[in-house]
């Protein structure tokens, strides 16, 4: 299968203990830079550190550090990034569907059984405390699919300098990124912790103060590079791939180096793919309805709440005219040059 695949393979207890050895390092890397950084309130935990000018939970530090100085990627790999809640849990779906649509069946796909976020692993959380079960990485097939939530500037040299990989970005109108991840996040928050308004969430987001933001920031930076290194990232639209997915998954395709054929087209194969990967379809079967996605030993999330509305302009219904006119005025200072503007 192109993406994850648990290795069945035994590891030699040298190779184990050098790997954990790696894990140790950077967690005292960690510790000597952690104090100096700036705070922010957390969303779901206590708070946030900025580094490097984008924000990170203090557990998201650790595993950057640990990917900037030890990730291996491969010419071959295929990453998905994307800031949290702008479509990913369905574009990693659509881009192992259209990967591996050679090797599954429409009637028995792992996507009717398993989640996409378990077909289509983040990088981000592979370091889990000190287990090193980053060694799956070794073992998956080529090409393995990826994720990341992590800024372009944030990526290390080894991602992006041989400029082979390919990655395919999604962003999505700010407004409903916000009320999207504040309903999220307040269902992962820890019960110790007091509630957290979507009032406060505002005022953070408007900030930068959200996990990888800010937001606009990170928009900007896949943009910029996509710009430039076109061959090489995919920018998508949210809006774009809900108005028209068969022509953004027959571009998806072209892109990731598994174009459609016409006889393909013609068998209604792209249809398939959007419909098993569509909305309707994920979010009512049981897997997805009673199950939980496992990121860490202690990050368990229900994968139903993987699936809330999967709409466009649901912030309607949430923001306030000041919220609404306040989001608009930073995304029109932020985005207006590149042209990244939104129906208000």
């Amino acid at each position: 299968m192109a993406g994850f695949v648990p290795s069945q393979q035994s590891h030699t207890i040298s190779g184990e203990q050098k790997d954990i050895d790696l894990i140790q390092t950077t967690d005292e890397n960690h510790g000597e830079i952690f104090p100096n950084l700036p705070t922010g309130k957390g969303w779901m935990s206590e708070h946030l550190v900025q580094y490097q000018g984008f924000w990170l939970s203090p557990k998201g530090l650790n595993n950057l550090m640990w990917i900037q100085h030890h990730f291996k990627p491969r010419p071959s790999d295929i990453f998905l990034a994307s800031f949290p809640k702008t479509g990913t849990t369905w574009l990693k779906a659509l881009v192992f569907a259209t990967v591996n649509r050679t090797r599954y069946g429409f009637s028995d796909h792992p996507l009717l059984t398993a989640n996409p976020h378990d077909c289509f692993p983040f990088l981000d959380a592979y370091l889990h405390e000190n287990d090193p079960s980053f060694l799956e990485l070794d073992a998956s097939p080529t090409p393995r699919l990826l994720s990341t939530h992590l800024p372009y500037a944030l990526l290390p040299d080894s991602m992006i300098v041989n400029r082979s990989s390919r990655f395919v970005y999604i962003y999505r109108d700010p407004k409903d990124v916000l009320v999207s991840k504040w309903n999220f996040l307040s269902k992962l928050r820890p019960k110790e912790l007091p509630p957290f308004s979507l009032e406060e969430a505002f005022e953070l987001f408007c900030q930068g103060i959200s996990h990888y933001g800010p937001y606009w920031d990170q928009v900007l930076g896949y943009w910029k590079a996509s710009s430039e290194f076109p061959e090489n990232i995919l920018f998508l639209k949210y809006e774009d791939l809900k108005e028209q997915p068969l022509a953004v998954v027959k571009r998806l395709g072209e892109f990731l180096g598994y174009p459609f054929s016409l006889e393909e087209e013609n068998k209604g194969v792209v249809e398939d793919i959007v419909k098993l990967c569509s909305f309707e379809n994920l979010s009512n079967l049981e897997v997805n309805r009673k199950s939980v996605h496992k990121f860490s030993r202690d990050s368990l999330v229900d994968n139903r709440h993987f699936f809330r509305k999967g709409i466009v302009g649901d912030w309607k219904n949430c923001l306030t005219d000041e919220m609404i006119k306040r989001l608009n005025q930073i995304t029109s200072d932020k985005l207006f040059g590149p042209g990244l503007l939104f129906d208000n």
